[in-house]
């Protein structure tokens, strides 16, 4: 498989349009199964707030692997992915409704590379705040 994204389609400063992922406690639930992390932060309100949070928090990695996952379907293929990185900045709040919370990644082409790679700048916003800072990703295209 190969990524669908053309080099040649693509210039510095492209935008990537903006796709909304939702998150729900259940959402937490599974990922802490797949993932094995069953912090009680992600999944029990009572306890998160006695730590000192402001309910249930997905897991950072969970945060990031959205990230991820815009990443691998903008090129079309996830071993495109060559490289990524990210840092926190910022919790997902997720509440126990019917709406749970909703994290909207973004991306721009900040630089073409060598070999029809490009550098790939993310913006992941939940709420109005930044969740990822220094996302970047350097994808393999075609």
């Amino acid at each position: 498989m190969a990524a669908t994204v053309k080099y040649d389609d693509v210039e510095v400063g492209q935008e990537i349009p903006a796709v909304d992922y939702p998150v729900r406690r259940a959402s937490l639930v599974m990922y802490a199964g797949a993932s094995g992390d069953f912090n009680p932060i992600h999944w029990n309100e009572r306890f998160a707030k006695t730590v000192g949070l402001p309910d249930v928090i997905a897991h950072g990695m969970f945060t990031m692997a959205q990230g991820g996952r815009f990443v691998t379907d903008w090129a079309g293929d996830p071993a495109a992915v060559v490289d990524y990185g990210v840092r926190f900045s910022s919790m997902v709040v997720v509440p126990d409704d019917d709406k749970g919370a909703v994290i909207t990644v973004s991306g721009v082409i900040e630089e073409k590379l060598e070999d029809k790679r490009v550098l790939v700048a993310l913006t992941a916003l939940c709420d109005g705040s930044r969740v990822l800072s220094k996302a970047r990703a350097v994808v393999q295209l075609s």
